[in-house]
């Protein structure tokens, strides 16, 4: 077939062209060829008829840093070319007959695959027949992203090109919620499959925010999709989906949307609650670390995979001035460590004019008591959010983690990330990784700020859970650092559970020691997020398709000094 931007040769290997094609042409292609390719996994790869029917189913049934970096830089140069990430590679060559856990975690994986039009699309959120199916047998774009990288560490990027063309298509449809219609270039929080029995015919349908809790529109969506198309990139070699016209345009629609100007004063995403990973009422309005971490990376990502023709030159130069203001922003005002907090404890109020110290006036009486207690003598992290008169000090692991990546923290400010993992290991993994966020509200602030969320009591939930899948995140950043032994530590502890526990989306308590009350079984990206540390710690180059090194073009943090303040 001419015109497809990826073919197979008679040897199995991928091979890019150098001709493009639309979305609709490379839709009609054949993929199946691409299941002959030999896997460093030997795991069974045919669809088992419970596979067929979700697919058809009506309903969705500051230590070393700078050395450590060098080395990351080492890695990257040999083992970005092609499809040189998890296929073929000398350790793949001489892989060992795979921990049971792992063999049991892929059949679980793939048997979450749904098939759209015989194609796989996507992975469902969960596949708990135990419980009432709500939204958890829907692809989400969020959840699907561990799915993603383990499938492309794997050698199998079909699936996951067919996901991006499937979800760029959706972002063209018309966005309505009752009468106010989304912008143009809002991605879907999740999709599913309906099958029409009498026509026997598939049709996707999408939602954007309509039918969420609390109708708020995904925000992270977008900057997940960004992620994950430089992801395949890098995975495959093959750049010809980043260029078509179609992928290029899906990108601009959301730079356009987060790139634009208004009433801000700051670099900074503004955003509602529970738009991200935290899709509830838990106080994360405004900027929360989250956004504002994935906003980076995308940025970042796009600059990589625009063309450079006029529209994209002109998105590149944007991009570029925002990265430098929103890098500067948050390395200086998110930042807190053991002569931060102090200089804030110290803070004078109600300062007037640009030579102000306390630029958000904020209260110094406003510290909660658990911080000071918290903060290790060497360590720090980006606290949650930063805004008028208030900073949230929680501790939130998946902006942290995705700051490393990014490289939107320097490389002493991710050492001493991990110093504060290393030195709070009981209060941020405790007997399961990970702490979505610390420490958990509760009582009277508990009601104020969830609204009396039953589902986000203490320790529970999004206010203080434990989720396992941030144990991919955290083995990525680990890797990164040069700190390899706190991810071998963290994924230690979860290969005692997670299986005999049937991959539960989250645990409860402050040690994370009880299955949540909640929480679904068969939680996919539980599955995934756990094949994904393991294939990362086993080939670490694995690293280079989620990890962008520091841009020495960026203008450097300044120094601390007597002045520097909020």
């Amino acid at each position: 077939m001419s015109g497809i931007a990826m073919d197979v040769s008679q040897n199995g290997s991928v091979r890019s062209l150098d001709t493009l094609c639309t979305v609709g042409e490379i839709e009609e292609c054949d993929f199946s060829r691409l299941s002959d390719r030999p896997r460093h996994l030997n795991i069974e790869r045919q669809r088992s008829l419970s596979e067929l029917s979700i697919g058809l189913s009506p309903r969705f049934s500051s230590r070393n840093a700078e050395n450590s970096f060098r080395m990351m830089d080492h890695i990257e140069n040999i083992f970005s070319p092609g499809i040189r990430s998890g296929l073929n590679t000398p350790r793949s060559q001489s892989y060992f007959e795979p921990h049971p856990m792992v063999v049991d975690a892929w059949e679980a994986l793939r048997r979450s695959l749904v098939y759209f039009r015989g194609q796989p699309v996507g992975t469902i959120a969960a596949l708990d027949h135990s419980e009432e199916d709500l939204n958890y047998d829907q692809v989400f774009v969020r959840d699907f992203i561990p799915s993603a990288l383990a499938f492309l560490m794997n050698g199998e990027p079909e699936i996951v090109k067919n996901f991006l063309l499937k979800t760029l298509r959706l972002q063209s449809w018309e966005k309505k919620i009752d009468r106010f219609k989304l912008g143009e270039g809002v991605m879907p929080a999740s999709f599913k499959v309906l099958h029409d029995p009498v026509r026997n015919y598939e049709t996707l349908i999408a939602d954007f925010g309509e039918s969420a809790i609390g109708r708020v529109a995904p925000v992270d969506s977008g900057f997940w999709w960004i992620i994950l198309l430089r992801a395949y990139t890098k995975s495959t070699g093959d750049s010809s989906l980043a260029e078509m016209p179609e992928c290029q345009k899906g990108m601009h629609l959301i730079l356009s949307l987060c790139l634009s100007e208004g009433f801000d004063t700051f670099p900074t995403l503004l955003c509602a609650d529970g738009c991200s990973m935290v899709d509830r009422r838990m106080g994360v309005y405004g900027y929360p670390i989250e956004i504002q971490a994935l906003f980076f990376m995308a940025l970042r990502c796009a600059s990589l995979l625009l063309k450079q023709d006029d529209e994209g030159k002109e998105f590149a130069e944007r991009i570029a001035l925002r990265l430098n203001a929103l890098s500067y922003h948050m390395r200086g005002y998110y930042w807190l460590d053991l002569k931060q907090l102090n200089d804030i404890y110290r803070y004078k109020t109600e300062e007037y004019s640009h030579t102000a110290v306390n630029k958000f006036n904020v209260i110094p009486d406003s510290l909660p008591d658990w911080v000071f207690d918290f903060m290790p003598t060497h360590g720090g992290y980006f606290i949650g959010n930063v805004s008028p008169a208030r900073m949230d000090f929680r501790w939130f692991c998946l902006g942290n983690c995705v700051a490393i990546l990014s490289s939107l923290a320097t490389p002493e400010q991710s050492a001493a990330i991990m110093d504060l993992i290393e030195s709070r290991w009981e209060e941020l993994v405790g007997e399961m990784p990970l702490k979505v966020c610390y420490p958990a509200i509760e009582s009277h602030e508990w009601r104020i700020v969830t609204g009396c969320d039953p589902k986000n009591t203490r320790w529970s939930y999004h206010n203080g859970g434990s989720w396992p899948v941030l144990l991919w995140l955290l083995t990525a950043a680990c890797i990164k650092t040069g700190r390899p032994q706190i991810a071998r530590r963290a994924i230690e502890l979860a290969e005692s559970r997670l299986l005999k526990d049937n991959w539960p989306e989250y645990y409860d308590g402050k040690l994370g020691r009880y299955i949540g009350k909640q929480a679904r079984k068969f939680q996919t990206w539980s599955i995934a997020g756990y094949l994904v540390a393991k294939m990362m710690l086993e080939d670490p180059s694995h690293l280079g398709m989620i990890s962008l090194e520091e841009d020495k073009q960026m203008k450097p943090l300044m120094k601390r000094s007597a002045s520097w303040t909020f």
